[in-house]
């Protein structure tokens, strides 16, 4: 089992995993379990506490996608007065040294909080494939459906009893089918809102309506049978499921998911855009206790018309990011809430004849904040030209690798795939340890 200095919780001892001291003592504290008391029980007691441990920490994740592949050029990496930086210009950051591309002005402002990784690195240059690889860590495969990371870090960390689902996807699927809790079964799925704007879909009915309980016995009569022809473990999962529709159909705290109860001065702050209700949607709901967002952007696919087509792109983005980065640090709430601006891969140096940028997993940029995360620096360098990594290469593997050791997962727990195939939640990668210090 492998965690890290500093935040790990646990020791390797003769390929058996044991929790360290420090961890066994900060685990059974926060649980307020006496040492003594503590120490009668089992590794998986000791473990339960810890997993109990983290979820009364509250640690959550914010995506921010952009779906299509985002120019670095035209993002965080730009490349002024060279031939592949094109018309794009660097405007300055709150941080000496740091300029981003000019459509940013207003995450410039909040760069104290964000940290820009310029060097990732990736082989996967088509869109399903490495969107695929992006959420859930592994390259597609015609056997294996993997989990996303939204659904591993939920299930890990995520509160199971919670009323509201623990995975929460906002905005458009366009582009990003195959997305889901894979092998995990779809209790783990995201739970889509297609418009920040509107409560869910399919979630208006009052408490205790009666029509409900006749259509969910009448339900039950029906799958009863089915069960009793073989389907007993596809009945349970699906009742299952149904059970926590309902849930979240009764439930008072369904209001998290209405911005409009937000002051007309915080609605401003994100602005009147889809992708900045949506990141005031996704502040609403880690407040009332969701683990993991996504928001989406779609559009990033600029093979045509790249300048023009990126400034409007950034204009609706720019806004919503800037006021969530400055909001949750003003709510005390940046500390435990990891929030990720990428896409799948970035944008060829190269500016083709149609003025467009074309796919390039070979170096791409995102951004990451909170959780832990030192805000204010830059992680890796690409190459004046913007061709290759010139320092410091970040794999998908060592970003999720690292986003676990923000939120204290332990990358090496295993689940059992359908084949019986023991994968791990990230195969293999290395922290980013300079986001930390």
């Amino acid at each position: 089992m492998k965690m890290n200095p500093g935040h790990g919780q646990y020791e390797q001892a003769d390929g058996f995993a044991e929790l360290s001291r420090r961890g066994f003592l900060g685990a059974t504290g926060a649980a307020g379990i006496s040492v003594a008391a503590a120490g009668s029980l089992g590794l998986r007691d000791l473990v339960a506490l810890r997993a109990e441990d983290l979820q009364k920490k509250g640690m959550s994740v914010i995506v921010l996608w952009m779906q299509g592949g985002p120019s670095q050029f035209e993002t965080f990496d730009p490349k002024p007065g060279h031939d592949s930086g094109g018309p794009t210009g660097a405007i300055k950051t709150a941080v000496p040294g740091i300029r981003v591309a000019e459509h940013w002005p207003l995450v410039a402002e909040q760069m104290k909080d964000i940290a820009l990784v310029r060097s990732m690195t990736n082989r996967e240059g088509n869109h399903q494939r490495a969107t695929y690889q992006l959420h859930t860590g592994y390259a597609p495969t015609g056997s294996v459906k993997h989990p996303s990371i939204g659904s591993l870090v939920s299930k890990e960390i995520g509160d199971a009893q919670h009323e509201l689902p623990q995975f929460v996807a906002i905005g458009s699927s366009r582009g990003l089918s195959g997305i889901s809790a894979g092998f995990l079964g779809v209790g783990y799925d995201p739970f889509s809102v297609s418009s920040p704007d509107r409560p869910p879909e399919n979630t208006t009915v009052s408490a205790g309506n009666a029509r409900l309980d006749r259509a969910i016995g009448l339900l039950n009569n029906l799958e009863g049978e089915f069960a009793g022809s073989g389907a007993a473990d596809r009945v349970k999962e699906h009742r299952a499921l149904y059970a926590k529709a309902r849930k979240l159909a009764t439930s008072k705290k369904l209001e998290a998911f209405n911005i409009s109860r937000e002051s007309e001065k915080t609605r401003e702050l994100y602005g009147d855009g889809s992708f900045g209700k949506g990141c005031l949607l996704a502040r609403r709901l880690v407040e009332a206790g969701v683990t993991y967002i996504e928001v989406r952007s779609n559009g990033w696919d600029t093979h045509n018309d790249n300048f023009d087509r990126i400034k409007n792109l950034a204009g609706g983005v720019d806004r919503g990011y800037a006021a969530l980065i400055a909001d949750l640090r003003d709510r005390g709430m940046l500390d435990r809430t990891v929030v990720l601006w990428m896409g799948e891969f970035g944008r060829t140096p190269r500016i083709n004849g149609r003025t467009g940028r074309d796919h390039y997993p070979r170096v791409f940029n995102l951004a990451i904040s909170g959780g832990g995360v030192k805000g204010g620096q830059v992680i890796g360098s690409s190459t004046d030209d913007g061709s290759q990594v010139k320092d410091r290469p970040v794999k998908v593997e060592d970003l999720f690798s690292s986003v676990c050791y923000a939120l204290d997962v332990d990358t090496d727990k295993e689940h059992n795939s359908p084949l019986g195939r023991p994968l791990k939640i990230v195969d293999g990668g290395e922290v980013v340890m300079e986001l930390f210090s």
